[in-house]
């Protein structure tokens, strides 16, 4: 392989040309793609463990992925979604430096859930 063209003479290297192809496609691979984390909660949750899911929003939205909040409800528990619905809006009102959400909360079947992104100027 030529290492340096432009010098008098020019500059070569014997390499194998197996572990070359094999470096450049590591190389390659170093691209950090977003998926998609989601969390869990009930609409009873406590304080203690809202925080905790909170941290780990953050720190998902942080590393650039999308969170998807996935608030269940259990049994009878259904008739308090105007509860549920507080719950959500406190969640994307509390990581707003961090991330927003795509759009608001909906309900489905017994799951009530809302998809945060994170902001492009964070990244």
């Amino acid at each position: 392989m030529e290492v340096a063209p432009q010098a008098n003479p020019p500059v070569c290297r014997i390499l194998d040309y197996g572990k070359f192809k094999y470096q450049q496609e590591k190389k390659k691979k170093k691209k950090h793609t977003p998926s998609l984390k989601e969390i869990r909660m009930t609409s009873k949750i406590e304080e203690h463990d809202f925080k905790v899911k909170l941290k780990n929003a953050r720190r998902f939205l942080e590393e650039g992925h999308k969170v998807k909040i996935r608030l269940y409800f259990r049994g009878r528990e259904i008739i308090y979604k105007e509860r549920g619905r507080e719950i959500l809006e406190r969640v994307v009102k509390e990581v707003g430096e961090v991330g927003r959400a795509e759009a608001p909360p909906r309900l489905m079947g017994k799951n009530m859930e809302i998809y945060l992104v994170p902001n492009k100027e964070g990244r």
